[in-house]
């Protein structure tokens, strides 16, 4: 088994090798290159990306070439129409990233074709089991498959920024299901997967920094779809009880980017299809790595999530829930060192007290809305706005309406003192007060003023005050 996963090897490795360099030079010279037009980008000639191409037809290449060498095709091949149902899938969503190499594709429409061929994985038997030996309803099995599969397709798409990442990560996590389906003797996965170890190794030749070509969405959509297949399969053989450890800690690095990519756009209110230059590689080369070191860390890091899955898979359910935690403690500490501000953020708000005072804040506000909106007269809704004022500890309040002029100051402004001013209706105002020396949140006073503004918005579109107070001359009224 050993000497024909080895052919294998050799034989993928020498077709990528092979087939880059010419599907490189065809798509120059069709003019298929990507030009170096955005600041996201690291390189600076143009390079096609289009080498997918060349690692799909060396992994079609040394598999053909092992079931043609060999007379025992159910020893190659043990679950044909499994296999050739996820060959299916993973050309479905090859053809969708192709064709945003090529007319770039809306993200619906990339989506659309990765559900398609998660759709066709699933039927031909890549279906998710958490538990060992327990069958999930199909109700739960199918999304949360389709969510993995998907999500692994995209890991590897957002991890290829720098040269040479998502063709190594791809192959440590690809060494690392061979490996695993050795010791488990799942011979089919081993020998379904080993060729992609090859066509990875050959393509590293000239995808590594400086590279001649990249992987495009053709090739890292692919990858990360197969590699997800692979990794339910290996979920379905092991024996642990949270069959999907392993596999999870063996494709950590792109997971763990693509679900930090989601959190923080999400924290920010940014899409989250939306490109940006925050994602892990990012980072190192902001710290002064240059794209080599990068890769090379990278590079480690999977070797160590790949150890870590080898190491949970090999127990047999014992100490493997200590290995899933420390292994969870160490990724923890490296998202900490990498300096993610939306995440210290969003930390001090919930443990800090700054996020119940944003609770208060707004619960205050609308408590204050509707005390002005219910006042029925002018006397009232002035009341409101002084017992408003002074919980939002303003200074003082000035309210020019109706040809009346009402002020209040709750405090002496010894140090001086800055005021907002909300501009109502025929140059009439409501001025806010407050001294330098108040620490007030200043959020919190804004949204107080938008509260005001919008409130008497709707009190002069209803003509809702009291008909006295637009009879009297202009007076001063202090209280």
């Amino acid at each position: 088994m050993i000497y024909f996963l080895a052919c294998l090897v050799f034989f993928a490795f020498f077709s990528t090798l092979t087939l880059t360099p010419l599907v490189r030079d065809a798509a120059r010279s069709f003019g298929l290159v990507d030009v170096a037009d955005s600041p996201r980008k690291q390189h600076r000639n143009a390079i096609p990306p289009v080498g997918g191409v060349a690692v799909l037809l060396g992994y079609l290449a040394a598999f053909g070439a092992s079931l043609i060498g060999f007379k025992n095709a159910d020893f190659v091949l043990p679950r044909q129409s499994e296999t050739l149902g996820i060959l299916t899938a993973v050309l479905i969503v090859f053809v969708t990233g192709l064709l945003d190499d090529l007319i770039e594709l809306k993200a619906w429409q990339k989506l659309t074709g990765q559900f398609v061929g998660a759709v066709v994985a699933y039927l031909a038997g890549v279906q998710i089991h958490v538990f060992h030996a327990y069958s999930l309803e199909f109700w739960l099995s199918f999304p949360v498959t389709l969510l993995w599969l998907i999500a692994c397709t995209n890991a590897f798409n957002l991890i290829d920024g720098l040269d040479g990442l998502a063709a190594g990560v791809g192959l440590f996590a690809t060494i690392t299901v061979v490996i695993a389906a050795l010791t488990s003797s799942d011979h089919s996965l081993a020998i379904a997967t080993v060729p992609l170890a090859g066509c990875l190794l050959g393509f590293l030749r000239y995808n590594f920094n400086p590279a001649s070509v990249f992987l495009g969405d053709c090739g890292s959509l692919s990858i990360g779809f197969f590699l997800g297949c692979c990794g339910v399969l290996w979920g379905q053989k092991s024996a642990t009880v949270l069959g999907m450890a392993a596999p999870l800690m063996a494709m950590a690095i792109p997971l763990l980017d693509v679900a930090l990519s989601v959190c923080r756009r999400f924290l920010r209110r940014q899409p989250i299809f939306g490109a940006d230059r925050r994602h892990i590689h990012h980072l190192l080369l902001a710290r002064g790595l240059t794209p080599r070191r990068v890769a090379l860390l990278v590079y480690a890091l999977c070797a160590v999530g790949a150890v870590f899955s080898l190491i949970e898979n090999s127990l047999n359910n014992q100490l493997g829930g200590l290995v899933v935690i420390l292994f969870c403690m160490g990724a923890w500490i490296g998202i900490q060192h990498l300096d993610y501000s939306e995440f210290g953020t969003a930390t001090r708000l919930l443990f800090k007290g700054t996020f119940r005072n944003m609770v208060d804040v707004q619960c205050r506000l609308q408590q204050a809305g509707r005390s002005i909106d219910d006042a029925v007269s002018m006397e009232e809704c002035w009341e409101a706005i002084q017992a408003s004022c002074r919980e939002f500890e303003f200074s003082g309040v000035r309210l020019y309406l109706h040809g009346r002029v009402m002020e209040k100051a709750f405090r002496p402004a010894t140090g001086g003192q800055w005021q907002i001013r909300i501009a109502l209706p025929d140059s009439q105002y409501i001025n806010l007060y407050q001294t330098f020396d108040n620490d007030s949140d200043a959020p919190g006073l804004a949204a107080f003023a938008r509260m005001l503004e919008n409130a008497f918005q709707r009190r002069l579109a209803a003509a809702a005050i009291d008909s006295q107070w637009r009879e009297e001359p202009l007076a001063a009224r202090r209280s």
